[in-house]
């Protein structure tokens, strides 16, 4: 990664807000007032043409928001007034199965971010969503002819009632935290991923979520259900315009890997720093299965992330591999959440931030290792970079090893450029920029050789240019 001069900071910035940071110009084909009560909740469920099942659940879910505070234990949330924002906008009334049937400010969205394009190059299917809802969505039809299923989440409910029914808050129910309940009374989009017993895809799937205004709240439910033996590769992408004005992402995303399956989940998040963004993500992983979370955080003005992994069958394995920028006057607050309820089980743990101009970087994270989880084992490695005096980084681990014949280690550390690093790497001809900027990939190694070829490269630019706009390197 080399160190860009002014002209070609101004330059990287033009290009990335071509691609990330302008706005749609549509019509809502419907939204609601602002603010949140049973009336916008029930008027929602109305117009999705909902079961009973699923409105009962929503305003149940909203009992139990109302009645829990707003989290204070991390960054401040103060700046959050749940009256203000806009909790369901409607952008198109009909979904389309093709890119020729999206209206074509729509497509025009998603030409520019390439979506399309990646699905023709490297997918096996694509979800898309603008707003509130899912405006595409198309699955290759040799995973179809499998009976693999991906849809946006509304469809399903519609198309696959008692799948949903049956996994649908089980993972994640409404009292986790006052977030999944905001969510599970307004959710709406998201994706809806099916892979039966046996079906490995050797394509990847993605669903791609786009904010497009200030002051208005994007809440996608994602349930991905890999049958016994099944196997499947999940990439979301998340983007939004810069406003003065905030808004909050707050999604929730199941996921149940059954006996001997296999899923990864890749998130790579490049949110505006105008978005406050706090979703849920929890697995349940049977016997010999395996989840696996790769996590990319840059962007938003906060974010409070903890992939979560319960490990119910013996032999289940996790990993989670995350790395946060933040680089600005930003809070990162991320982590991961394990817990081994089985014996023979394995988790590893791999978390990497850089805090730079001011940024706050937070490894928050819960590992449990409970009573008969025999020869169970567990690692936790955090590592930080901290880029100047003026930016921090911290770390609350909470480890319970409950169990005497398990195995646990837990790694941190925090430091800073090694100026002999950069002295030894400029003795060979290396300008001192590129020097310091070689640190920080090695850095990251660890976290950016898991994502996927097809998206690193999209990726490094992503990460040069936060590591460029505020000048962090060099």
């Amino acid at each position: 990664m080399q160190r860009l001069n002014e002209d070609e900071i101004d330059e990287v910035r033009k290009q990335n807000e071509i691609k990330y940071d302008f706005t749609t110009n549509v019509k809502p084909a419907y939204q609601v007032q602002k603010g949140l009560s049973r009336s916008v909740v029930e008027e929602m469920s109305r117009e999705k043409k909902e079961p009973d099942w699923m409105r009962n659940i929503r305003l149940k879910a909203l009992d139990i928001f109302l009645s829990k505070p707003v989290p204070t234990w991390g960054p401040d949330l103060s700046e959050l007034n749940f009256d203000e924002l806009t909790y369901y906008i409607k952008p198109e009334d009909r979904k389309a199965n093709s890119w020729e049937e999206v209206p074509k400010e729509i497509k025009d969205t998603f030409d520019k971010l390439g979506v399309p394009e990646m699905e023709k190059k490297y997918l096996a299917g694509s979800v898309a969503q603008l707003q509130s809802e899912g405006v595409y969505s198309r699955l290759k039809k040799q995973w179809e002819d499998k009976g693999v299923v991906f849809m946006d989440m509304d469809s399903a409910v519609q198309k696959h009632p008692d799948i949903v029914r049956e996994h649908f808050g089980r993972v994640v129910p409404p009292s986790d935290n006052k977030f999944a309940a905001l969510n599970t009374a307004v959710w709406s989009g998201g994706s809806f991923l099916y892979v039966p017993r046996g079906v490995h895809l050797d394509l990847p799937v993605q669903a791609y979520f786009r904010m497009n205004g200030a002051l208005e709240g994007q809440f996608e439910r994602t349930l991905i259900i890999a049958e016994p033996g099944a196997s499947v590769h999940y990439l979301e992408g998340c983007t939004a315009p810069t406003y003065s004005q905030y808004s909050l992402h707050a999604a929730i995303v199941e996921v149940y890997v059954k006996s001997g399956g296999k899923v990864r989940y890749t998130s790579i998040q490049n949110w505006s720093d105008n978005i406050i963004n706090g979703p849920t993500k929890r697995s349940w992983v049977e016997e010999n299965a395996r989840m696996e979370w790769v996590q990319g955080s840059l962007g938003s003005k906060i974010t409070m992330t903890y992939p979560s992994s319960i490990l119910r069958g013996e032999y289940a394995t996790t990993s989670n591999l995350n790395l946060a920028l933040g680089i600005g006057p930003v809070w990162k607050d991320n982590g991961a959440k394990v817990v081994h309820a089985a014996p023979n089980t394995s988790s590893k743990v791999v978390a990497k931030s850089i805090s730079g101009r001011g940024g706050m970087s937070v490894y928050r994270g819960q590992l449990r290792i409970n009573p008969g989880a025999y020869n169970s084992k567990a690692s936790v490695q955090c590592d930080a970079l901290i880029l100047d005096d003026i930016s921090k980084s911290n770390t609350y681990p909470h480890n319970e090893i409950l169990e005497e014949s398990a195995s646990f280690s837990h790694e941190a550390s925090v430091g800073k450029i090694s100026e002999d690093q950069v002295d030894y790497l400029m003795s060979r001809g290396i300008r001192e920029e590129d020097a310091r900027s070689l640190i920080v990939l090695g850095f990251l190694d660890d976290v950016l050789k898991e994502i996927p070829l097809e998206y690193s490269i999209e990726f490094n630019k992503l990460v040069k240019l936060e590591m460029n706009k505020y000048g962090a390197v060099g």
